[in-house]
């Protein structure tokens, strides 16, 4: 002969009768009329061959079978939660490559770090990184988007997406040998007198002699253009920021790749009022109907990671 059987209803039944003190109390909890409590409640005690409430008009209490049952009720039916909840993660685990861009600095500093973070938390992702200074053309070359440091124009804008993914400021600094041999820039037209450390982006060969900086002001918003020359310049960043380290001119740098140095006083902030414009960090993709969700979600991470810029004074760390 079989042992009688409970299912789940069986059991929420029975804690809700107990836990409310009365048919009527279990029926609206159960959201059911009182009368379907009362057949459900016979036909469960004649099954198990066992009375589990005392039914009075006045009263009504578990007997010591009805403890029993309920004693276990709770655990197995937080066992079928956190089943449902194991299998709903499971179900919706992250699988798949996401394959994006981004420039050299920016991705080995500070996204390299976050994106590894992410696919730690995602083990069944595969992500590949691939770093460059030449935004490549991500539909053509399957690429689920770029992260770059300005939002990229595009002749037909809605085939692209854009996200800003963090605020950066690039900055006027300098080492101390240097202010001290030549004077620190009072204000921006200054400049124009100092030797200034150039980055040509992409190699540019358009202003050999001279480039132009515009800056903006932190406080009206207003802007300033100053034309600037020195004898150094260069395609690589890294470069300009090792001069600048070693006393060879003044650079406008990204705050994210420098914090540490400014922190450390081996380079001062100049015009601290003053930054430069439309650099902030944004994510770009090409347009599709429906995002993957993997990358929906790696976005949003990276928006989290970044969202209190941790390379600002006082939280950069010098990695």
């Amino acid at each position: 002969m079989n042992p009688p059987s409970m299912d789940r209803g069986d059991l929420a039944l029975v804690l809700a009768i107990r836990d409310q003190g009365s048919l009527a109390g279990a029926a609206a909890t159960l959201d059911v009329v009182p009368s379907v409590v009362t057949k459900r409640l016979g036909a469960l005690e004649a099954r198990l061959g066992q009375r589990l409430f005392e039914r009075t008009t006045r009263r009504l209490s578990a007997t010591a079978e009805g403890e029993a049952v309920c004693l276990h009720a709770r655990a197995l039916l937080d066992g079928f939660v956190a089943l449902e909840n194991e299998l709903g993660e499971r179900q919706n685990e992250l699988t798949g490559t996401i394959r994006l861009a981004a420039t050299f600095g920016f991705g080995r500093r500070w996204l390299g770090p976050a994106v590894a973070s992410f696919q730690a938390r995602h083990p069944a992702l595969q992500i590949e990184l691939m770093l460059t200074e030449q935004l490549p053309d991500l539909g053509a070359e399957g690429y689920d988007g770029a992260v770059w440091l300005w939002a990229v124009q595009q002749r037909h804008a809605a085939d692209w997406i854009s996200r800003r993914i963090a605020r950066n400021q690039r900055v006027l600094a300098a080492s101390p040998d240097y202010l001290k041999r030549r004077g620190t820039p009072a204000t921006v037209e200054t400049l124009a007198s100092h030797d200034c450390l150039v980055a040509r982006e992409n190699g540019d060969a358009s202003q050999r002699q001279h480039a132009v900086w515009t800056l903006r002001h932190a406080r009206d918003g207003s802007t300033a253009r100053v034309r600037v020359q020195g004898a150094l310049a260069s395609n690589s960043g890294e470069m300009v920021r090792d001069w600048c380290l070693a006393g060879h001119g003044i650079m406008l740098r990204s705050l994210w790749d420098i914090a540490p140095q400014l922190a450390s006083g081996e380079l001062v902030r100049l015009l601290p009022q003053y930054a430069m414009a439309e650099a902030d960090i944004h994510w770009i993709a090409p347009w599709r109907p429906k995002t993957p969700r993997r990358v929906r979600l790696l976005v949003d991470h990276l928006v989290e990671q970044f969202r209190g810029e941790p390379w600002k004074p006082g939280k950069a760390s010098g990695r």
